[in-house]
């Protein structure tokens, strides 16, 4: 009896310890949240190299098993011999012919991006008096029967006009050394992110070619750890997450490649103005679900403004009309559905992962939602099915509720609601009361 009575008081001793130490640490969070922020920031900048090698090993590996799948077929066809020092060649090729691929790829990006776009800025800033003419006089002409309304407008466009000379020459040049100095720092900050993303190559060629043995050893521990059931059930939903992650993703990035080729196609055929710069932009924010069109046409329809401001109107139509195709006939057949969540959860799921996390938000948020959505959904039919409840949502439509005592549906009825018969909820203690009170009759 005292023994048992010591295990119940060393118990409660170990409570109060993790009670109070529990107090301290958030006590410590509430109010020291800019050393822990600090603190935070450097554990992620000595982690960047990894998590960068994570993140490209994690995208990469599709193309990695595609070139490896059919290289091993043209090896059989060929009747050698597969030997495991054969197949780890193979390997080592297809993940060093992926990553040439990728910087190959942004080397050609950047090859015919750049020129484009110092030419665009050069252009702008050479002709931009033209430009504003180009806009004054289209404007006369639509307002030519209304001479009051051209008056305020042209007002209006020179009088900031005048107020953007007045920035340029008295706030950027005199601060032109500050200007010198935020660019040197910004370059150095560019050069770490550059060798980040240098170690983090080096490090996913690393994870790709052996990634079966990682996720041997991942497996192993949670087997050691865990129950074997539990290991199972966490396995199955990693799994999950990497299905939905990956399907995502996959798919954003190939629509937003097509729909950039097909606004390139469309640009010159109506012969606009920047028109590889402004396809780059749209395929770019198309990443954004929803979002992502109105992001990119928007800037792209101001670049052709100030050159023409009646191609910047065919532009406008034809961004909607592709885009109305992309969300009704292309993406539904590429993403297939993948993420299986209604508009109004998507536009939810962007907003929020925008406002908490940025871009970096906006472009995870539709599979991060989608996950949780499934977390949600499997708990709540697990409960229904623990209370003996139908868990299809057709039995829960046009009911006004269901009968407590036998579950039977109510049909939605307009009438007065008592206000006596509100917010009566019975605490658990008085359910199991009433239960017991049951079970002794």
């Amino acid at each position: 009896m005292n023994l048992n009575k010591f295990r119940q008081q060393i118990r409660w001793g170990i409570t109060i310890f993790f009670v109070i130490a529990a107090s301290l640490i958030f006590y410590f969070v509430l109010f020291h949240m800019d050393i822990l922020r600090h603190g935070i920031s450097k554990i992620l900048t000595v982690f960047l190299p990894l998590i960068y090698g994570a993140v490209i090993a994690y995208l990469f590996n599709p193309i990695v098993k595609f070139f490896e799948k059919y290289t091993l077929k043209l090896i059989k066809k060929f009747r050698f011999a597969l030997t495991d020092r054969k197949k780890k060649i193979t390997r080592l090729i297809c993940v060093l012919f992926t990553i040439f691929l990728f910087l190959l790829a942004i080397y050609a990006l950047l090859a015919m991006l750049v020129p484009e776009l110092l030419g665009s800025i050069r252009s702008i800033i050479e002709n931009f008096p033209v430009y504003m003419s180009n806009i004054k006089e289209w404007l006369s002409r639509i307002l030519k029967n209304n001479p009051d309304l051209e008056s305020s407008a042209n007002e209006f466009i020179d009088k900031y006009l005048n107020k953007a000379w007045e920035w340029v020459s008295s706030g950027i040049l005199p601060r032109i050394n500050d200007l010198i100095k935020g660019f040197s720092i910004g370059l150095m900050g560019f050069v770490s992110f550059l060798m980040n993303i240098v170690l983090g190559i080096i490090i996913s060629i690393y994870i790709l070619y052996s990634r079966e043995s990682l996720i041997a050893n991942a497996k192993k521990a949670l087997y050691a750890l865990f129950k074997t059931e539990t290991a199972t059930q966490f396995i199955k939903d990693v799994q999950y997450v990497n299905h939905t992650f990956g399907g995502y993703i996959t798919g954003m990035i190939l629509d937003s490649v097509n729909i950039g080729i097909m606004c390139y196609i469309g640009a010159l055929f109506l012969n606009l103005p920047y028109a590889l710069l402004i396809s780059v932009i749209v395929a770019v924010t198309n990443v954004i679900p929803f979002f992502g069109p109105y992001l990119g046409g928007v800037p792209s329809a101001l670049l052709i403004l100030l050159v023409d401001p009646l191609k910047a109107l065919y532009f406008v139509l034809f961004i909607f009309l592709l885009q109305q195709l992309d969300g009704n006939v292309i993406a539904p057949r590429i993403l297939g559905g993948s993420t299986g969540l209604t508009g109004f959860m998507v536009v939810v799921s962007i907003t929020i992962g925008g406002g908490l996390f940025g871009i970096p938000g906006m472009l995870i948020g539709v599979p991060v939602c989608a996950v949780f959505c499934t977390i949600i959904k499997n708990y709540i039919e697990g409960r229904l099915k623990e209370k003996s409840l139908p868990t299809d949502r057709e039995f829960y439509k046009d009911i006004d509720h269901l009968n407590s005592k036998n579950n039977q549906r109510i049909l939605y009825s307009d009438k007065d609601i008592n206000p006596e018969e509100v917010f009566r909820y019975k605490s658990r203690r008085d359910r199991e009361k009433k239960d017991g009170a049951k079970s002794i009759k």
